[in-house]
């Protein structure tokens, strides 16, 4: 007798997870891949101001070079879930970290090939958008075939956790070296550790064959052995997908306009301040809220409550307090709420409360799709 198909599927899914030590050295290189990333992203808005001085922007023209990253940004979601499905996502990242990180350290050059600076950023920023964007959709499709079910949410969390590393990092060193050595420095500061750490990742972590394997699949068209057919149809129905994609809209209304304006703002409003300071201070609580937020997820799910139960409990106590104010965060929460533990999501600061990608109560027919069930609820972002 023929075991049934999930179970053989489940099996097949415990022989390839990592084991301990590989998921340590794993979520520690992810972890600084996610701080590097938001390095690069977080560089264009440290140095908009005094690239603007450079440049002779008006707030329209700067407003146009930091709101053009989510044009590309919120293309690539989908795609980014879909290739991490099909070709494995830690290649996806390798592949699309080596690129964002050559854009990053090559911006200085764009800037100076001609006198349509404003075009060249622009671009440069788009393609930025459109390669990070595939970041996250396939890391939740790596962790949720390659991690342990109880141990996701902690891991998930603190992977998560490098976007405030990041923004830290570039707060803190990048102002320094805008004071220091200029605009140019930050953007190589950023690129050039992306760089490094794409050829440690290559180097240490994935063989030369698989790289290759996956390159020729993108090359021959994504045709591979397995055929999963996605239910679309089904998924768009569902009331909880279409709140996560509201809930991440709304929540990423706030926090990309902040992470994209902050260092103007403060830099306009207090100019003979220290620039880090403002830079770093309103990101600090961020770290410590997000680990122990996947802790003690992953805690209460060994105790036996529900995903949902815990993914509910924690949006609520970490949102709900006096003076929460804004109406999108509040419409974030509700739906948020609405939101079942199958349905992974990412959100930012306080709001990083990571209950585990691809958990026990996952939908029918999507078991091997997490990547593509990320991707459109990561797909709407702001236009800042």
């Amino acid at each position: 007798m023929q075991p049934p198909p999930d179970e053989t599927r489940r099996d097949a899914a415990e022989d390839v997870q990592w084991s301990r030590p590989e998921c340590q050295l794993w979520t520690g290189t992810l972890l600084l891949g996610t701080c590097l990333l938001y390095c690069a992203r977080v560089s264009m808005p440290i140095c908009a101001v005094s690239m603007s001085q450079d440049f002779g922007w008006n707030k329209k023209e700067a407003g146009l070079v930091l709101s053009s990253f989510f044009w590309g940004y919120c293309l690539t979601q989908v795609v980014g879930g879909h290739l991490g499905d099909r070709i494995g996502g830690e290649k996806v990242i390798l592949l699309s970290a080596s690129a964002w990180g050559f854009i990053t350290a090559a911006t200085p050059l764009l800037a100076h090939l001609g006198s349509a600076h404003l075009a060249f950023m622009t671009f440069s920023r788009i393609l930025t958008g459109l390669l990070q964007g595939v970041y996250f959709p396939a890391l939740t499709s790596l962790l949720s075939q390659k991690v342990r079910e109880s141990e996701r949410a902690f891991t998930y969390s603190t992977v998560g956790a490098g976007s405030q590393f990041g923004t830290l990092l570039t707060g803190a060193a990048g102002s320094l070296l805008l004071d220091w050595c200029g605009w140019q420095s930050v953007f190589y500061f950023s690129g050039g550790l992306t760089l490094l750490w794409v050829w440690y990742v290559y180097r240490c972590l994935l063989s030369e064959k698989d790289l290759l394997l996956a390159l020729g699949v993108l090359a021959q068209g994504l045709r591979v052995t397995r055929h999963t057919k996605v239910p679309w149809r089904r998924l768009f129905w569902k009331s909880s997908v279409w709140a996560a994609i509201i809930s991440q809209l709304s929540a990423a209304c706030s926090f990309f306009i902040l992470l994209s304006w902050l260092p103007t703002f403060f830099k306009e409003t207090f100019p003979n301040s220290k620039g880090w300071v403002f830079n770093v201070v309103p990101w600090l609580v961020a770290i410590p809220a997000g680990l122990l937020s996947g802790l003690l997820s992953d805690r209460l799910i060994s105790q036996g409550y529900r995903t949902i139960t815990v993914r509910k409990f924690m949006q609520w106590h970490f949102r709900q307090h006096p003076g929460s104010g804004p109406i999108l965060c509040r419409l974030s929460v509700w739906c948020r709420g609405r939101v079942p533990g199958r349905l992974p999501h990412r959100d930012h600061g306080l709001l990083d409360v990571c209950v585990q990608p691809g958990g026990r109560h996952q939908q029918p027919g999507a078991v091997h799709l997490p990547g593509v069930r990320e991707g459109p609820a990561g797909g709407p972002e702001p236009h800042p």
